[in-house]
C-alpha cells in the first residue's frame, strides 16, 4: 500500500464512522426527548437486565473500534513496508534547517531532489535538538532525534515542488526551517546528481 492512501484511507474511514454516529446518536437522543417526554410518561419505565441491549451496546462499539484500529494498523504497516528498490537519502535535522546526502556523497541543504516514479526512502536522524520531518503532499511524518536512527518512504509519483516542515518545536527560528522536495524525470534526476548543482 502506498503510504499517503493508507493514511487518507484511515482517515476517511474514521471520520465516515464518527459522522455517522454523530447523526445517529443525536437522532436517536432526539427521538427519546419528544417520544418519552415527561407529559406523556411521567413514570419512567426501567430497563435494567435487558440482556439483548447490553449485549449490542457492548459488541457494537467493540467492532465499531476495532475496525478503526484494524485500517489503522493497515496504514501503520504501508508507512513502515519500505520497498527493496527504494532510493536511501540520508536526511539530517539541524537548527534551522534539513541537511540531505545522497549515495554518490552529495549534499544538499533544504533542497531535496528525487527521481519520479521511484520509492525514496528517507533515513532520518538530528545533529542537536528534536526534530520532525513531514511532506504534507505525501503524509509521511517521522521525528528526528539525536543518536537514534529512524525512516519513512513515500513514492515519488507525481512531478512538482513540495513543502518539507519540521514540526516539532526546535527553537526560536523553527517556523523558518523549511525545505523543498522536487520530484523530477529521472534522466533530469541522474544529470542533476552528477553536477555541482544544489
Amino acid at each position: 500500500m502506498i503510504p499517503g492512501k493508507g493514511v487518507d484511507q484511515a482517515l476517511w474511514y474514521i471520520l465516515g464512522i464518527s459522522a455517522v454516529m454523530l447523526v445517529g446518536i443525536t437522532a436517536t437522543m432526539i427521538y427519546f426527548v419528544i417520544r418519552y417526554r415527561r407529559s406523556i410518561h411521567p413514570v419512567p419505565q426501567d430497563i435494567r437486565d435487558n440482556v439483548p441491549l447490553e449485549i449490542a451496546w457492548t459488541v457494537i462499539p467493540t467492532f465499531i473500534a476495532l475496525s478503526m484500529f484494524y485500517i489503522g494498523w493497515q496504514s501503520y504497516i504501508g508507512l513502515r513496508a519500505v520497498p527493496e528498490n527504494a532510493i536511501e537519502i540520508e536526511v539530517l535535522g539541524q537548527q534551522y534547517s534539513w541537511i540531505f546526502l545522497y549515495e554518490n556523497d552529495k549534499e544538499t541543504e533544504n533542497i531535496l531532489v528525487v527521481p519520479l516514479g521511484q520509492p525514496i526512502k528517507l533515513n532520518i536522524t538530528s545533529i542537536d535538538v528534536l526534530h520532525s520531518f513531514y511532506i504534507p503532499a505525501f503524509r509521511v511524518k517521522v521525528d528526528a532525534v539525536k543518536g537514534m536512527e529512524n525512516y519513512v518512504w513515500f513514492n515519488a509519483d507525481v512531478l512538482g515542488e513540495y513543502d518539507i516542515l519540521c514540526t516539532e518545536y526546535c527553537g526560536t527560528e523553527h517556523s523558518a526551517m523549511v525545505a523543498k522536495l522536487k520530484i523530477v524525470p529521472e534522466e533530469e534526476y541522474l544529470v542533476w546528481l552528477e553536477s555541482e548543482d544544489e
